[in-house]
């Protein structure tokens, strides 16, 4: 069965995650604000799963329609076929959002469409009242200018949700962003990668990952796995190819930090994540940083002073860490920060800058090339 697939993305991640699933060889794939859509198998469900690393999730796209009123919202859902995903037994809890739409009360969508589908399903099973006791079909919805977008979710706990990371510190950097900053930087495995702040080690582990090439979600279950109409051999072929694609090489990826107890949680993260091979995490000030080698890469997320410090203490902790990177020989930095003034506390101005979120968070990707990184001190 064709299906069209949505994949919803941090914004500013969108064609990374586009060209990701080009990468895995996905059909008609195009990239809109916030999400990507693309045509697949239920193998190909399998294979973005376990294989995506800057989306956020796997979505079964059921239909569409025009939602300026409830009763538009009720009899186009109603129409929609779904008793193609969802069995008998099946549950089918709701759950969305609505943005510049006339029908902007999320409870009230959620009770129609809710009614819409079970109506569907009672006539299409010829019962009068359905037990819902079987596997979860979680049906999500997203009404943008007066249109209804109506999903299935085939993932469950979100792709940035890899299973290595159950204790985080403070501010956690979500995976799938750190992933999208590692691949930003254009860094396959060559050359040294150290971040100095690395706090529970997930930008040290996305790189060891992409420098392996390996599949994100090899490591976790989904949704879809438990339903009946997903053939099970696809997540064994699915995650035998992902396999297949590993690179096994000798890689140098170093992670920093400050704080001792941070320290411990990142060597866990990286034990659990089996990286421990090529990942060295240390307790170090990122004030004394400093490598011999020429042409590494630098990739952080230093405090923001909006959760973790005060704003005065970032902006000295920037200084700093600007002063200390001048001594490197054409190194890349790429630095994800939510400071408007994070360049002029740094003290260089950035090549280039990418808009990013951080959770809710508008932050600049600063870039800093290889041979601007820092000052050449021969």
């Amino acid at each position: 069965m064709e299906l069209t697939l949505c994949v919803p993305c941090l914004f500013g991640l969108e064609g990374l995650a586009a060209d990701e699933l080009r990468r895995l060889g996905m059909e008609n794939v195009r990239a809109e604000n916030g999400r990507v859509l693309f045509d697949g198998t239920a193998l190909d469900i399998a294979r973005a799963n376990i294989a995506l690393r800057t989306g956020e999730r796997i979505l079964i796209q059921v239909g569409a329609v025009r939602a300026d009123t409830f009763d538009m919202l009720f009899e186009g859902v109603k129409a929609m076929k779904w008793e193609q995903f969802i069995p008998k037994n099946g549950s089918f809890p709701v759950k969305g959002h609505s943005i510049n739409s006339k029908l902007h009360s999320i409870p009230d969508c959620q009770r129609i469409i809710k009614k819409a589908v079970a109506d569907r399903l009672a006539s299409k099973y010829h019962v009068g009242w359905l037990e819902e006791s079987g596997e979860k079909y979680q049906i999500q919805f997203a009404i943008m200018n007066d249109t209804a977008y109506l999903y299935i979710d085939t993932t469950g706990q979100g792709l940035h949700k890899r299973g290595y990371r159950p204790v985080s510190n403070l501010a956690p950097l979500r995976e799938t962003l750190a992933a999208a900053m590692v691949l930003l930087s254009r860094y396959r495995g060559r050359g040294q990668v150290c971040d100095p702040f690395c706090g529970s080690g997930t930008i040290p582990i996305e790189a060891a990952l992409i420098a392996k090439n390996r599949a994100p979600g090899l490591n976790r279950s989904f949704a879809a796995q438990k339903w009946a109409w997903m053939p099970k051999i696809s997540w064994k072929t699915a995650a035998e190819e992902a396999k297949d694609r590993e690179f096994h090489g000798e890689y140098d990826i170093w992670g920093g930090d400050v704080d001792p107890a941070s320290v411990k949680i990142a060597r866990e993260n990286v034990r659990r994540a089996g990286v421990g091979d090529i990942v060295r995490i240390e307790e170090a000030d990122v004030r004394r940083f400093y490598r011999d080698a020429p042409g590494g890469l630098i990739i952080s997320n230093p405090p923001y002073g909006e959760r973790v410090m005060e704003r005065t203490d970032a902006e000295r902790l920037y200084r700093e860490f600007g002063a200390a990177v001048k001594k490197l020989d054409g190194w890349g930095i790429y630095i994800l920060s939510s400071h408007v003034d994070f360049e002029r506390h740094f003290g260089k101005t950035a090549d280039k800058k990418r808009k990013l979120y951080n959770g809710m968070i508008k932050c600049d990707l600063y870039m800093y090339n290889r041979s601007s990184g820092g000052e050449n001190k021969r």
